[in-house]
């Protein structure tokens, strides 16, 4: 199991001006029923593989049909189902083995996977305009194999209105004694703390990145406990970050609102119980504010750091994860030069005219993806509380990497699968950090 190796990421130094077998979709058009076609001598058809995120999947088939209504580029759009509970290696593989590989997809750990199947980007319009340090992950031994989507954050997504009535301010929360004072005083006003998820991806990728990103405090560190662990030659059980960090784990779960589970049925569940106040706290990450605002369109959702030491000033206390949680890559193995490049225009749509943008980055509520740019020429930004909330933590250079873009693929799953045992008090500390160390050797 080999750890990523690529360009160092500098996620922290994105600037602030770029932040400033398969079943179709329904609603997405063929060729034949595309009014604006009627004059094309030859139509290229194309595939996309998803709808780059679930929570946005209404969004993203709309902006789909609507470039297929009104591209005079002669292309036609297919969507393609990707399965939720499944790795991307797993949907992909067979499709390529059977000659349907899709000529559009997006993925993390993969990337090194997919690095002789796919376009080169260097040079391209699209990746000169890409921010500073958010191509450098996907750029595999020279080769740029995927653009970024967007940039993320992920950490403790807070409801502003139930923590005003209990008179918790975020920004004095420092260490996890402090984050225990907030639970404390917002279980006061009867609103349950924490809604602590336990979904595997949420668990095995990003909570796990809570620790892997601590555990030292520079990317050479990080990457030197990962060969560690991958040499077997790492016990966590021994060190104190981990231990900070499962006493963090700990107190979360013992906060959490006694509907949360394992079930992928959680995520919609947390969207509810942080929307409406049922809750005060949910780790998550900023993808979820399109579904809070859909449920509470007044309301205002922010994030904070988790802290994993009860040390105020200790690294990552005062910090959030930020990263691009996917690249889009284009097939060169099965698609032909004419598919290759009507999927590059499809991408200089979404990413260079207004209509694109609006889809792209527009709020929710007007149909966009609310996508954080982090491609010059943007006249479309976020205008919500958690995006300008992110703005700043980026400005203030109060980043931490995202060590699960380094995790070999399958580590995150079996990741995920440990820590929903540890979640569910099925294993103790010494079996959990067993596991994970045992994780490396699959």
């Amino acid at each position: 199991m080999a750890v990523i190796r690529r360009k160092k990421a500098v996620v922290a130094g994105v600037a602030l001006t770029a932040l400033a077998a398969s079943v179709l979709f329904t609603g997405c058009a063929s060729g034949s029923s595309q009014a604006n076609l009627a004059d094309c001598k030859e139509v290229t058809e194309i595939s996309w593989l998803g709808t780059i995120k679930v929570e946005i999947q209404d969004q993203f088939t709309a902006a789909i049909e609507d470039y297929n209504a009104t591209n005079t580029d002669c292309t036609s759009v297919t969507l393609i189902e990707a399965p939720q509970d499944q790795p991307f290696l797993q949907t992909v593989t067979p499709m390529y083995e059977a000659g349907d590989a899709p000529t559009i997809m997006t993925a993390l750990q993969e990337l090194p996977d997919m690095a002789d199947k796919v376009m080169d980007w260097s040079g391209q319009p699209l990746a000169e305009l890409a921010a500073e340090g958010t191509l450098d992950v996907a750029n595999i031994d020279g080769k740029q194999v995927g653009i970024p989507v967007t940039a993320e954050a992920f950490g403790l997504l807070y409801n502003k209105a139930v923590l005003d009535k209990a008179g918790v301010d975020p920004a004095n929360i420092k260490t996890r004694s402090d984050l225990q004072k907030a639970f404390d005083a917002v279980a006061a006003t009867g609103v349950s703390p924490m809604h602590f998820s336990g979904l595997w991806w949420s668990l095995g990728a990003h909570f796990t990145n809570i620790y892997h990103t601590n555990a030292a405090e520079n990317a050479d560190g990080r990457m030197a406990i990962l060969d560690q662990l991958k040499a077997g030659t790492y016990g966590l059980a021994s060190d104190p970050v981990f231990n900070n960090w499962l006493d963090t784990f700990d107190l979360m779960k013992a906060n959490t609102i006694d509907t949360a589970t394992i079930a992928d049925t959680d995520y919609d569940l947390g969207v509810e119980n942080l929307a409406t106040g049922e809750s005060a706290f949910w780790f998550m990450g900023n993808w979820a504010e399109p579904n809070l605002l859909t449920t509470t369109p007044d309301g205002e959702f922010g994030i904070m750091p988790v802290p994993t030491s009860d040390t105020a000033g200790a690294y990552g206390n005062d910090s959030i994860s930020v990263g691009v949680p996917f690249y889009v890559m284009i097939d060169t193995e099965q698609s032909t030069p004419a598919q290759q490049e009507a999927a590059v225009k499809l991408l200089t749509w979404f990413l260079t005219t207004p209509e694109g943008q609006g889809y792209w980055a527009g709020p929710v509520e007007d149909g966009g993806m609310n996508f954080i740019p982090v491609y010059s020429g943007f006249s479309v930004q976020p205008t919500t509380y958690m995006a300008q909330e992110i703005a700043k933590y980026i400005a203030d250079g109060k980043t931490l990497q995202w060590v699960n873009s380094a995790y070999p693929s399958g580590l995150q799953e079996a990741y995920g699968a440990a820590a929903q045992k540890y979640y569910d008090g099925v294993i103790d500390r010494a079996q959990f950090a067993a596991e994970l160390e045992a994780a490396w050797k699959q």
